[in-house]
């Protein structure tokens, strides 16, 4: 049980990590002047999307989604809007904490929304993917203790690992080296995903190191 729901999680990282390759590669190809760096606004929502889109289809393909109590279907109309509302609340929340962190608040602000979007969907999607509209279990997971599944765990790392990324890409802002990636919020979203990279790969291999100490209360 253990191996079959490590090799699934390690695909699906694997799945992830292919697009937001792909997400970098495939508009290079086509699209004049694409770089992360000269066109940093778009790659990053090349990113976000594909990040977005991927996910959801490979978690319900993979039947890692929560199933729906009810089958009408105006429950499930009911859970896709509470699910977009989330999304969007969630971009506003990482916006407001971004500008309680130093970034312009009316300048530049087209840029600080734009990364809290790509916060939003390395994070708070993966959240909706694993867990549902259901903000008491979030609660659950983000506590001591709180993981049931590795599913679970492999949520807690990876929005951990996005979260530092991102807060430590910002400390070459200030300094006076005058590079290109100092650009607002250039740095602060290449941490983002370097840490969400580096948490899709850690997760497997952590838990399954550790999975003889890893004990999951019944759901």
């Amino acid at each position: 049980m253990w191996d079959h729901e490590i090799r699934a999680m390690a695909s699906t990282n694997a799945i992830i990590v292919a697009s937001m390759f792909m997400a970098t590669v495939i508009p290079a190809v086509l699209v004049p002047d694409f770089s992360v760096y000269g066109t940093h606004l778009l790659w990053l929502y090349s990113v976000s999307g594909t990040v977005t889109a991927v996910s959801v289809a490979v978690f319900w393909l993979l039947g890692i989604t929560p199933p729906t109590k009810k089958h009408t279907l105006g429950y499930k109309l009911s859970r896709l809007f509470r699910s977009c509302l989330y999304f969007f609340l969630s971009c506003l929340f990482f916006h407001t904490v971004v500008v309680l962190y130093g970034a312009p608040l009316i300048e530049s602000a087209l840029e600080t929304f734009s990364l809290a979007v790509l916060l939003t969907s390395l994070t708070t999607l993966r959240c909706l993917c694993v867990l549902g509209p259901n903000v008491q279990a979030w609660i659950r997971v983000f506590s001591r203790h709180g993981a049931m599944s590795v599913w679970d765990t492999c949520l807690q790392i990876t929005v951990a690992c996005t979260v530092v990324g991102a807060w430590v890409g910002a400390f070459p802002i200030p300094l006076d080296w005058d590079r290109p990636w100092q650009v607002w919020p250039v740095s602060c979203s290449l941490g983002a995903m370097i840490g969400f990279l580096t948490g899709l790969v850690a997760a497997p291999a952590w838990i399954h190191y550790h999975r003889k100490q890893l004990t999951y209360k019944c759901k």
